[in-house]
């Protein structure tokens, strides 16, 4: 497929890094977690066998399957270019891919097969299982799509990371739009579930601190939208934030009944889609949305076309590639492939300063790739991987702390097209 095609395919899929909100309240409420301690700022001594080994865990399936594809060749495109680049003290790093019918029997597998560290899953309802074998192990995990805003705080003992943002992390965009289009008032229609709740807070922050009124509040279950699109209309707002994930298309509908439609409208990552014929003429007309990451640029295309010539879809191909290359980055600066050193050094490869952590506690000097990264930790120098992802400066819940959005801006035919680029930051936590 070609470049343009594979961007093509990202909008189908860009938004599949989530789950419902059924699925990861039970999952969370089914792992205990382990309990004390943070092996991201533990001061550790060399135990690793001296060969590193990653682990992957694919965990897509059904329509989703295609996920896994993407994942996978970015993680052997890191594989290869850090063995090009020496391997892991002179010795090539090996790449073993997980199996199981589901994450936690993958994980627990991978660990029987002396991983390191592992990347993965996709879902963040697959997580905590993963989590659970995995920090029992001493083994980092480091997720390049979980995006449920619970997991910072799930007790990992350390070993959990994502360089994927948390779905909370694109507020002060979306906030950041409606001050950009003239809005003092807002008012925000959100699902009610814990991804709309949680976004829709940190939204409301957002508001407050860039000095815009949140007008109104209200959220709606799919397919009954209408009294929350009342509500917003009553509201008079400057503009309305939709929050969704299902049914976002119905609440549109209702928005637009409500007389809310057009430049109106911002929407979130969950709500943003390519609504054509399904929604009324011109009701997105000049509506703007977001969607978490950047376009892969065209080298990094042609480089994951050249292992598998028939991926069709580029969805998390930067975070997992950036996800390898961190762990080995993590390797190289321990001097040692150990799981804790491994863990204990993420935070510093990556830009990270998190209070108590190893380094000079300020970011090292940015570096674009594991073969430029390893020649500054060979000269004695604390280097900042930004990738293919982006910044990312993980902090001590193992998040990253810098993320990208693309602006989509809607024509009258419903339609998106990438109008802009949007970063997102916060202090390190």
């Amino acid at each position: 497929m070609t470049s343009r095609g594979l961007r093509s395919a990202l909008f189908s899929s860009a938004l599949l890094r989530t789950t419902t909100a059924a699925a990861l309240a039970a999952s969370l409420a089914g792992c205990a977690g382990v309990a004390g301690g943070n092996a991201r700022l533990d001061s550790v001594e060399a135990s690793g066998d001296g060969t590193l080994r990653i682990g992957l865990i694919l965990d897509s399936t059904g329509k989703q399957a295609f996920l896994n594809d993407s994942q996978r060749a970015a993680a052997e495109l890191a594989v290869k270019n850090i063995n090009a680049a020496g391997g892991h003290k002179g010795r090539p790093i090996e790449l073993t891919v997980g199996t199981g019918d589901d994450a936690g029997a993958q994980a627990r597998n991978l660990a029987a097969a002396k991983a390191d560290a592992v990347v993965g899953p996709t879902d963040s309802s697959h997580a905590a299982a993963a989590i659970d074998v995995l920090s029992g192990a001493r083994i980092p995990l480091i997720s390049p799509a979980n995006s449920a805003a619970a997991l910072s705080s799930y007790q990992s003992g350390g070993y959990y990371f994502r360089t994927a943002a948390a779905d909370i992390a694109q507020a002060s965009v979306l906030v950041k739009l409606a001050r950009d289009g003239g809005a003092r008032r807002i008012s925000v229609v959100h699902q009610d579930n814990a991804y709309g709740r949680d976004v829709s807070a940190a939204v409301a922050g957002s508001a407050t601190a860039a000095g815009l009124e949140t007008a109104s509040t209200s959220s709606f279950t799919p397919g009954a939208a209408q009294q929350a699109a009342a509500a917003a209309r009553a509201a008079t707002p400057d503009a309305v934030i939709l929050i969704a994930r299902d049914d976002a298309q119905g609440a549109l509908a209702e928005l637009n009944n409500a007389g809310l439609s057009g430049k109106k409208l911002i929407l979130s990552d969950g709500a943003f889609g390519q609504y054509g014929a399904g929604l009324g003429s011109k009701a997105l007309d000049g509506s703007r949305a977001v969607v978490p990451g950047v376009f892969a640029s065209a080298d990094f295309q042609a480089s994951l076309l050249a292992v598998n010539p028939d991926l069709k879809d580029l969805s998390f191909a930067a975070e997992a590639y950036d996800a390898v290359n961190l762990a080995a980055l993590a390797a190289a600066a321990a001097d040692d492939d150990a799981g804790r050193s491994i863990a204990a050094n993420l935070i510093g490869v990556s830009g990270g300063t998190a209070p108590g952590g190893h380094g000079t506690g300020r970011p090292g000097t940015p570096c674009l790739s594991y073969a430029g990264c390893l020649t500054a930790l060979k000269s004695g120098a604390a280097v900042n991987y930004d990738g293919e992802s982006g910044p990312i400066a993980f902090d001590s819940h193992g998040d990253i702390t810098s993320a990208n959005f693309m602006v989509f801006t809607y024509g009258a035919d419903n339609r998106a097209v990438l109008s802009g680029r949007e970063a997102a930051g916060r202090a390190a936590g």
